[in-house]
Order: C-alpha cells, then sequence, then structure tokens
C-alpha cells in the first residue's frame, strides 16, 4: 500500500509543478537543471539542502502560483527573500523554494518620504535608491541583507539609536496568505496582523511588498571607527560604558571584537573597534562626542571622516561572503560594569582566528521609545544587544567556533534579559520546537503570536522559519 501511496503521491506532484510552470513569469528550475545547484544555495555554507525545485519569481503573481502548487502537492514552501538568514530558512530538503530575489524594485517619493520596496531587495538596492535623495531607511550593516526578512524579524543596524527598528519606520506592508488572500496590513488596516508581521518573521505569510519611511540623511553623514588592541579593551570598553550614559541619539554605535581578514590591512592580531553614526547635520557636535570618547580611551588606530551613506552601509560586505559556515547567538543585556566587561572579555580575549565576531550594539534612544507592547519584537529596555556571529569557511571548523558562540551565550546569562533577536538565531533552534519561539518572543507575546498563526497559518504552511506554531498543528 505504501508503494502505491508513494506513486500516486508523486505523479500529483509532478502534476502540480508542470501546472506551476505554465503559469509563472519567472522560472522554475529542478534538480536536473544547470542552474541547480546556484538556485538552491543560500549564504550559510553549513545548510546544504536540496529542494525538489525552486521558484525565482519574475512576478508578484508567481506567489499566487507556487501557493496554489503548495496547496495541491503537499510540498514544504521555504519562502527566501535576500537569502542571508543565518538560519538558512530560504531552503527545505525535497520541498518548494519560493525565491523573491529577482523583485527588487524600489520606488522612492522624496515629498513624502515614503519608500516602496519588493520583497526581494536587498539593503544596497534601498540604499542606493534612498541615498539619491538624502534619504536613508534604517536597515541593518551589510548590504547584501535581505530587506524583507529582516524587517519582519526586527532589523538592528547603524540607525536603530536615532530611527529605531527597520520594522518601526514600516508604513504597510502587503500580504499574501496560505489561501491566496491579499491582504494590506497598516496601522488602520488588519492592526493586528500588522502588529505580528513587526517582530514576528514570516509565520503568516509572503509579504508581497513593503512601505517605509525615510529619514533624511546628510549627503555625507559622520562615521567613524576607534580600533584598540587587545592590552586596551578593558579601559577603552569601561570608557565606552560611561560614554554612553548621556549620549544624543543621533549618535549610533557598535562594538566589535574580531580579526579582520587580509584584505582590510589590519594584521593577524583581535582587534576591539568602537564603530559610529552620526546622522545630524552638525558634524562638529559628533567630533566633539568622538573626542570625549578618544580622550578618555586613546586609539591605537582609528578613521574618522564623513562618508556616502551606501560606502558607510557596505564597509563590512567582504568578510561575509556567500557560503560562509555561519552560527550565531545573541543576548540582550544593560549592565556594562566591570563584571559584566570582565565577563565579556574573558571569551572576547580568546578570539585569535577570522571567521568569528562579537558585536555589541548600544540601544536606547528611539529603539527604546517605542512601547513594550507596539510590536511582537521582543524586548525595549535592553541598552545593550551582544551577537556573536560565525562566519568562516572551513568544515573542520564547525564544532569549534559553534561551541564558543554556545559557551559566550552561556557566559552571559547572569546579564541576560527578556527576549532573543530571531534575526540573530541559528539554525539549532528548530531542535528546541515551540519553545525555541516561546523563548525569543516572551510567554504573552508568543501567545498573541499564536492567535495570529491561527487565524492566517492554521495549517502551518509558513513553517520554515523561527516557527510559532498553531493552536492545533496538523496532523
Amino acid at each position: 500500500m505504501s508503494t502505491v501511496h508513494d506513486t500516486t503521491r508523486e505523479l500529483e506532484i509532478q502534476q502540480a509543478l508542470r501546472e506551476l510552470r505554465t503559469r509563472l513569469s519567472g522560472s522554475l528550475i529542478e534538480p536536473h537543471d544547470p542552474l541547480y545547484e546556484e538556485a538552491r544555495a543560500v549564504w550559510n555554507g553549513m545548510v546544504d539542502l536540496r529542494p525538489r525545485a525552486v521558484v525565482r519569481a519574475g512576478a508578484v503573481a508567481d506567489i499566487d502560483a507556487v501557493l496554489d502548487a503548495v496547496r495541491h502537492s503537499g510540498l514544504a514552501l521555504a519562502v527566501r527573500g535576500g537569502g542571508h538568514n543565518v538560519a538558512g530558512h530560504g531552503s527545505v530538503e525535497g520541498g518548494l523554494v519560493l525565491d523573491l530575489g529577482p523583485l527588487k524594485r524600489v520606488d522612492v517619493d522624496a515629498g513624502s518620504r515614503l519608500v516602496t520596496v519588493e520583497p526581494g531587495a536587498t539593503l544596497a538596492d534601498v540604499d542606493r535608491a534612498t541615498a539619491a535623495h538624502n534619504l536613508a531607511v534604517p536597515l541593518g550593516v551589510i548590504s547584501g541583507t535581505g530587506v524583507a526578512g529582516l524587517t519582519l524579524g526586527g532589523g538592528v543596524g547603524w540607525l536603530t539609536r536615532s530611527n529605531g527598528l527597520t520594522l518601526d519606520n514600516l508604513e504597510s506592508v502587503d500580504v499574501v496568505t496560505a489561501t491566496g488572500e491579499h491582504l494590506h496590513a497598516s496601522g488602520q488596516q488588519n492592526p493586528e496582523l500588522f502588529w505580528g508581521l513587526r517582530g514576528g518573521g514570516g509565520n503568516f505569510g509572503v509579504a508581497s511588498s513593503f512601505t517605509f519611511r525615510a529619514r533624511p540623511l546628510p549627503p555625507e553623514p559622520l562615521g567613524g571607527n576607534l580600533f584598540y588592541r587587545r592590552e586596551h579593551w578593558r579601559s577603552a570598553l569601561l570608557a565606552f560604558a560611561e560614554w554612553t550614559r548621556d549620549l544624543p541619539e543621533e549618535m549610533n554605535p557598535i562594538v566589535s571584537f574580531l580579526v579582520f581578514p587580509a584584505e582590510f590591512g589590519m594584521g593577524g592580531d583581535p582587534w576591539m573597534v568602537i564603530g559610529f553614526a552620526w546622522v545630524a547635520e552638525d558634524q562638529q557636535a559628533g567630533l566633539a562626542l568622538a573626542d570625549r570618547l578618544r580622550a578618555a580611551a586613546p586609539p591605537d588606530e582609528e578613521e574618522v571622516g564623513p562618508a556616502p551613506w551606501t560606502t558607510w552601509q557596505s564597509a563590512m560586505d567582504s568578510a561575509f561572503p556567500k557560503g560562509s559556515r555561519g552560527y550565531w547567538k545573541n543576548v540582550s543585556f544593560s549592565r556594562l560594569d566591570a563584571e559584566a566587561v570582565d565577563v565579556l572579555l574573558s571569551f572576547a580575549s580568546e578570539l585569535a582566528w577570522e571567521g568569528t565576531g562579537i558585536d555589541i550594539h548600544h540601544l536606547e534612544g528611539a529603539f527604546g521609545r517605542v512601547p513594550e507592547d507596539a510590536t511582537a519584537f521582543p524586548n525595549r529596555s535592553a541598552r545593550y544587544w551582544l551577537n556573536v556571529y560565525g562566519f568562516w569557511r572551513d568544515p573542520a571548523e564547525d564544532e569549534r567556533l559553534t561551541a564558543f558562540a554556545r559557551k559566550a551565550y552561556a557566559l552571559m546569562q547572569p546579564f541576560a534579559e527578556h527576549g532573543e533577536y530571531v534575526n540573530f538565531l541559528g539554525a539549532e533552534v528548530g531542535l528546541k520546537g515551540v519553545d525555541a519561539a516561546r523563548e525569543a518572543y516572551g510567554p504573552e507575546k508568543f501567545e498573541r503570536l499564536v492567535a495570529l498563526k491561527d487565524r492566517y497559518d492554521p495549517q502551518n504552511v509558513f513553517r520554515l522559519n523561527h516557527n510559532i506554531p498553531p493552536t492545533r498543528a496538523p496532523s
């Protein structure tokens, strides 16, 4: 009987794929296709999955065709925007991948500062379009990241203190649900769905269009990096903690620990870097703030000055090439006193290899003024967010470097606050099932997200993500 069932199912899948091919504006790529190996790859080289087929969308209407094929075939669905998600959710073993990457259009209305973005656009696509009008949408820090996944999960980057998360600057989003319903979600239309889309990831449908409100930006904002050798890390980090106590929100700093790739010309030693973006017109005020930090913690090297926004946003791209093997862990916290600094440096000081970095994002400002229950993002009260991220190439390093990230995460738990940022979570959270999402969002937000899942995706079609399962999971 099982053989008959398998044969019948295979015929249904083949028929669904044939019909899908006739409806597509884009292309259907199967394992025999010369483009298959390229089409199935995502950023994280540790994710080596073989989909039954990959659809490269040619138009938004292809979303409907793919969802129909999923309903008729029973194939598992993975939705991919930029493909940069560290957990590798943009692929699926034996299922169907909807690759929205070709849909990259960005329209800027300079008068209203509204920016409409297709779901395959990357940060670079948006930055190029907005910079021409001296505008910027608050995004992340690597320009190859997809805007869709970044937005649905949060969006921490170089404008977080001055302007909030990417999702805080989202005016509306168009969504196609599992049943093919087209919905517009905003503060006025489907507001509860809009709440869940801002932080709840891709759990409720396929986002087909985003509209953001951009912020004015000087033609060449002031940016800087202060570099410290290992022997100066503790004093510099304590000085940074003091500096951030009364920092104007126009100053957006990120502390990083890493060994730079050879092309950066920084040698093979580990560095601590205090990077900052000052986004106000008065650059002298920004320089004066930098001078305060410089006086308290004289850097070993530095680079400070105005730079085009597109240059600043893409400065670290080469450190994260596609195919890097990635594993990330994150912790929100507010203490950066001597005890917390000593714990941070206990693992940061172990870094002696290229392929792992540690970032500390300083928050507060516009990020912290958003009420805790306004979006599904898990924590608005934390002063800092730590991300331990891997970007190595050698599979032989997988065990050692994932263990390092787990160790750092464990050591920070005495200082940890509630919630985890899903865009900084690796693939292993899937092994924890429902508990992973519950821990990430916290019990109250998790239950509210489950109610949305029950309403918009009760069959859990959109499950290849940091999944929020419906109350009654399909049998």
